[in-house]
């Protein structure tokens, strides 16, 4: 990750003495600075909360079903058309 290219914006984090000093040493063990430290950190967090929240997955057996599904579709319930039909009626 290129954490030198394109910086202009800031992040103010608040935080105690001994946290401050958790994440030093930490950098330091890591051979990074402290903003450097932080950040990678808080990007991969924040990449995993992203995957976490974005993608769905699915055990073989509802894979399978999904994919019978797209590929072979049921027929729509008569209440289901009828549905479609006020929906297309009401909105066109």
């Amino acid at each position: 990750m290129d954490t030198t290219a394109g910086k202009n914006l800031r992040v103010n984090l608040r935080i105690d003495a001994e946290g401050k000093r958790k994440l030093e040493r930490a950098a330091s063990y890591a051979g990074s600075t402290l903003s450097d430290f932080v950040l990678s950190n808080a990007l991969a967090a924040a990449n995993r909360t992203i995957q976490e929240h974005e993608s769905v997955a699915l055990s073989k057996a509802d894979w399978d079903a999904f994919f019978d599904a797209l590929v072979a579709p049921p027929k729509p319930s008569r209440r289901l058309e009828r549905a479609l039909k006020r929906h297309d009626k009401i909105y066109g």
